[in-house]
């Protein structure tokens, strides 16, 4: 039996997390290729000066990245809207924390994307979650 999300926050959710796994697995076998979308300017290869660790943190971004979109998709699937509403807050701080980056000068304009991804999803899962809530307020009760 084929399972899908039962909610619109579910579905936002799911879309969500299927995105983040893909692109974790896109900086697990092709670095470069996600370090580029991120508007960075990829090294080549025998060309990374001693001591540069860009791509320790880059594969344990991608990991993180990979194992979260298949946490959002489980729990989309098991319509665990209480995981639902907790992620709303924290992908807001992330949207913050991104944008501050590229505000800075820590981060290139292009890793604004990311920042904005993760706040669009916050807003879009947030909305749906209080079009759910609003909805369940005001159907009647089951007789």
């Amino acid at each position: 039996m084929r399972r899908l999300p039962r909610s619109l926050s579910g579905w936002t959710m799911a879309v969500f997390g299927v995105l983040a796994a893909a692109l974790g697995a896109v900086g697990l076998v092709a670095p470069d290729v996600l370090l580029t979308t991120m508007g960075f300017e990829p090294v080549p290869a025998g060309a990374r000066a001693e001591g540069d660790h860009t791509l320790v943190f880059l594969t344990a971004s991608s990991m993180a990245a990979l194992n979260m979109g298949v946490y959002y998709v489980l729990a989309a699937l098991a319509d665990w809207r209480a995981f639902f509403r907790w992620t709303v807050p924290f992908r807001l701080l992330t949207c913050a924390v991104f944008t501050l980056a590229v505000v800075t000068g820590r981060a290139p304009s292009g890793f604004l994307g990311v920042g904005l991804w993760e706040g669009l999803g916050a807003v879009v899962t947030g909305a749906a979650l209080w079009r759910e809530g609003r909805s369940a307020r005001t159907e009647p009760a089951a007789e």
